[in-house]
């Protein structure tokens, strides 16, 4: 039996049509049930509600140990990692994460597989399995995932400020664990890791702790019935909720300024201040009103005064969780070279717009608009994935009363001035700290934070010396936000044509455009990508840069502008491509319109601003030096770009053509850019056809058109593509090289099987084969041989030539013996391929066969696919259909072939690339793999563009416009 709460009782918005039940089960398990008739996908969340703060002393990590050991094995299903073997079959995975407070897991299969699924994850909460050996061998997984993340800052800096709190709170604490923390400490003080971790099961893994979430297809009396019958057997030991008390930060912990140096070369400001959590004013939304006022980009804003002085990069407002009663609210900003200089006068700036904020007072105004924009956005909400769904859903439960479980802070609805002036007074120069990151603090620091090393000093500031940084601060003209006039108030759908696929309306020598309206989501929304192909824009490093300077200068200028359209829903985005660039708007499109014409201005007009031009010129400079510093299975991944894209240059080359450009050189560049172009444009959702040709025609009009015309047609020998180097059949080749960052401790293998260019058949065959491969190598290089944390198998396809690949990355093991691994896997996965039964290969079949059939959950997923056909020039938009009409005729003997033939070690097409980046603890690895006589048929590459140009290319496989017809407006 459970209780029951139907769905009428859990506000939900107007366009979801799953319907919804509370139930709590006799063992007090409270869960949530969505029935969705629509899905293809099942999924579940069990949030448990322990986490890292209830570690026990000295086994640091453990909560994030067992969450790495819980989906192992259970009594009924003793197989190790079946689970996720049964999900990644069926067309999901699984995933969980450790939280604070809370630890959350979750998984996501085909709907049909709905029952099995939820009766192998229940099993994880009523009877888990962990064997000796596991616990051994997970330890170490846990440790390459702190060693992962040992030199990101991000994670270095969060700690710093936990290690900078009271010893005796939670918050202190360091959640991750490693092999010290989980094997060496326990194993020297006579602690069995294993019985610590069943014995932090069983007392903290209580029904009465665990809320749950489930999504499925069927009714939600079918539902309940599996959910009562699968999880009322999880034992309720009636454990009380991990209770905090005291603040994470007293008086010496405020009014402190820590400086600390970072991995990156960056400068970060970040103000923290303990405020009251405001989940406990969820109606009334506090530290939302002030993030959305402090954190504000338009004219007359804070970041829009640092902007104009040439002292800030970005800005960001938000509420942080520290406790069930305890957030932070910080500020975080980015600094330039010169705002690194001015530190305290930034300090002085923000507190005088805090000074504002009291002057002004608390304005329903602003509040009113914040909670319409949110209405509307919560009643026109996308569908997401069922799995993201559900743990969005279940991570929150224990927060909100089960009607505003959907909702959660969503939609703020109370006004009270008193409730955030009380937030707003506790943004005093009294009640905070201050992180100042910089690599120029190196030498100048005192202490080192234990877990991740980072170096860091402490000064004591005093609420006088803030009053003076205030006094001392620019006189910059800051203001409060002006109405926002982005809001769309016509939300209403449009009549138009059933198309089920993009039509082609319109073809010039200026333009194509595509147009597909929305007939399936129902949602007031739409989205023009237009393609500018400007062959001028990337012909060289030095035209590409500039090119990438024009794009960011582009929405530099137009930031305050766009900011407003970006809060009430509206947006847009410019991106760099090989061949010109690329410009996306979407939303709502009641003023999708204004936006877009405002960006194609803005573009059209464009003149350089010096000032700005600096700013932007270090920030790239800065992401070019900061390379080094990413892991290294990105170094890998650039590599083989390198390697392979005939069209691709040497970071360093970029870096120091970087460093000599000035101005003048884009104001030279930039009329020649945008001089000969081609333009594709797709306009999709809740626009009439005549509006889609009008925009275009304002497009053409813009550019093309006119006595002094931007553009000319580009013509066609000029419109370049990207090709792919050919590897040559039988071979293997090698790259080796040392990691770029000398202080990473962590290797990288990049293990590429050059397959086929685009051909159906070949597709359905690759995309079979990685479907069934995917999880027998993570379960054999990960989970078994614990070669690293990240051990991936995906599909690739780099311009229109497909592809398998292996990354591996570890701190254990050297890459040359990774690869032999990798080579050893699949000698092991040929024979279980073959030994395959005709069930099993037709589950697998039938299992991928259902994943290319989910629908689109939403307009972007659906005219993200199409929009890559169209930028592809491959056109095949009913691609699904054609792929699963050639899957159901695969048989498992022509599988077994196309392995044989392409993939199989000594197979006689099998063309491979290696990648080795071998990190610091591997340095003597290298040194023997350089000097090492390779192997027959084994090609080491030395010099990347030697390779490059003794290598022939794949033809392009893109299509031209000459033959295709215009669709006519005929009825």
């Amino acid at each position: 039996m459970a209780n029951t709460m139907v769905d009428h009782c859990i506000i939900k918005a107007r366009n979801d049509k799953r319907e919804y039940r509370r139930v709590v089960l006799e063992n007090s398990l409270e869960a949530l049930l969505v029935s969705d008739p629509d899905t293809d996908k099942c999924a579940a969340s069990m949030d448990v509600g322990v986490g890292h703060y209830s570690d026990p002393t000295g086994i640091e990590g453990l909560a994030h140990f067992l969450e790495h050991m819980l989906f192992y094995a259970s009594e009924k299903y003793p197989e190790e990692d079946s689970f996720d073997k049964y999900t990644s079959q069926h067309g999901g995975g699984t995933n969980a994460l450790t939280g604070s407070d809370h630890t959350n897991y979750h998984f996501v299969a085909n709907a049909d597989c709905f029952e099995e699924a939820l009766d192998r994850f229940s099993q994880f909460f009523v009877k888990p399995l962990m064997s000796s050996d596991a616990v051994k061998r997970e330890i170490e997984a846990v440790d390459s995932e702190f060693q992962k993340n040992f030199l990101s800052d991000s994670w270095r800096i969060g700690q710093l400020q936990s290690h900078l709190s009271m010893e005796a709170h939670p918050y202190h604490k360091f959640g991750t664990g490693n092999r010290q923390t989980l094997g060496v400490q326990p194993k020297a003080k006579g602690i069995d890791i294993r019985q610590e971790l069943i014995k932090f099961y069983e007392e903290n893994y209580s029904a009465n702790l665990m809320r749950l979430v489930v999504y499925g297809k069927g009714s939600l009396d079918k539902i309940q019935n599996l959910v009562v019958q699968k999880f009322n057997a999880i034992s309720n030991n009636k454990q009380s909720c991990f209770q905090i008390s005291g603040h994470p930060c007293l008086g010496e912990h405020l009014q402190v300024l820590v400086k600390a140096v970072p991995i990156c070369d960056d400068h970060m400001l970040q103000v923290q201040w303990p405020v009251p959590r405001s989940i406990h004013h969820y109606k009334e939304a506090p530290c939302s009103y002030l993030s959305h006022l402090i954190g504000h980009e338009g004219e007359g804003s804070l970041f829009h005064a640092l902007k104009i002085l040439g002292w800030a990069t970005s800005l960001s407002a938000y509420e942080s969780f520290a406790d069930s009663n305890t957030s932070f609210f910080n500020v975080v900003i980015e600094m330039t070279d010169a705002g690194h200089e001015h530190m305290q006068d930034i300090v002085g700036l923000l507190f005088k717009y805090i000074d504002i904020l009291h002057q002004s007072g608390i304005c329903q105004w602003i509040y009113d608009e914040i909670a319409a924009v949110r209405e509307t956005m919560f009643h026109n909400q996308d569908k997401i994935s069922p799995m993201s769904y559900v743990v969005s859903i279940a991570s929150n439960m224990k927060w909100y009363p089960p009607k505003d479980w959907l909702v959660k802070s969503i939609l703020p609805s109370n006004y009270n001035p008193g409730i955030i002036r009380a937030v707003l007074e506790k943004l005093s120069s009294r009640n905070f700290r201050i992180f100042w990151v910089s690599k120029n603090f190196e030498g100048e620091t005192n202490m080192v934070e234990p877990w991740y090393a980072t170096a860091y000093c402490i000064d004591k500031l005093t609420d006088s010396t803030i009053q003076e940084w205030v006094q001392h601060a620019p006189c910059e003209h800051l203001r409060l936000p002006v109405a926002n006039q982005f809001i769309a108030t016509d939300l209403s759908l449009k009549k138009t044509d059933k198309v089920m696929y993009p039509v082609l309306l319109r073809k010039t020598s200026f333009s194509t455009l595509w147009y597909k309206p929305d007939t399936v989501f129902s949602v007031p929304k739409a989205t023009v990508h237009l393609k500018f192909n400007c062959p001028y824009a990337c012909n060289s490093p030095h035209a590409e840069l500039l090119a990438r300077i024009f794009k960011r200068l582009v929405c530099d200028y137009l930031n305050e502008y766009a900011y407003y359209a970006e809060l009430a829903g509206l947006y847009y985005g410019i991106c760099q491509t090989d061949d010109g660039f690329e410009l996306e708007v979407s939303g709502y499109n009641h003023k999708l319109r204004v936006l877009l014409d405002t960006v194609l201005k803005a573009m059209a007009d464009f003149t350089v601003k010096p000032e700005r031009f600096s700013v932007i010129k270090e920030k790239l400079t800065k992401n070019y030096q900061n390379f080094k510093f990413d892991e290294p299975r990105f170094h890998a991944s650039y590599f083989r770009s390198l390697i392979l894209n005939d069209h691709s240059w040497p970071w360093e080359e970029d870096l120091e053509i970087l460093e000599t450009l000035q101005p003048k050189d884009l104001s030279q560049l930039a009329p020649t850019m945008l001089s000969r172009a081609f333009l594709e444009c797709y306009i999709a959702g809740n626009m009439e056809r005549d509006e889609a040709e009008s925009i275009v025609h304002h497009i053409e009009d813009i550019f093309f058109n006119g006595s002094h015309p931007i553009c000319k047609p580009a013509l066609q020998s000029q419109l370049m593509t990207s090709r792919l180097i050919t590897l040559d059949e039988g071979v293997s080749y090698i790259y080796s090289t040392e990691g770029l960052n000398p202080n990473d401790e962590n290797s990288a293998l990049l293990h590429y099987i050059q397959i086929h260019q685009d051909d159906i058949t070949m597709n359905v065959q690759l995309q079979l084969l990685a479907f069934i491969a995917r999880h027998e190598a993570f379960h054999q290089l990960r989970t078994v041989e614990q070669l690293g944390y990240v051990c991936l198998l995906t599909h690739r396809y780099d311009l229109g030539v497909h592809g398998l690949q292996f990354t591996v990355q570890s701190a254990v093991k050297c890459p040359k013996y990774i690869d032999t691994r990798v080579q050893s896997f699949l000698k092991s996965f040929e024979s279980k391929l073959f030994e395959m039964s005709e069930a099993e290969f037709k589950s697998h079949l039938n299992a991928l066969i259902e994943s290319k059939l989910e629908k689109d959950k939403n307009l972007w997923e659906e005219s993200e696919r199409h929009w890559e056909e169209i930028t592809d020039r491959t056109f095949l938009f009913d691609r699904i259909e054609t792929e699963v009409a050639a899957l159901r005729k695969l048989t498992k003997q022509e599988l077994i072939a196309f392995f044989h033939e392409h993939v199989r070690i000594g197979a006689p097409k099998r063309k491979v690339l290696s990648v080795r980046v071998y990190g610091s603890k591997h340095s003597s690895d290298f040194e023997v793999d350089k000097n090492e006589a390779v192997e027959p048929n084994t090609v080491r590459i030395d010099d990347i563009f030697s390779f490059r140009a003794s290598q022939p290319l794949y033809g392009s496989h893109r299509r031209g416009y000459e033959r295709m017809e215009v669709h006519s407006n005929s009825k």
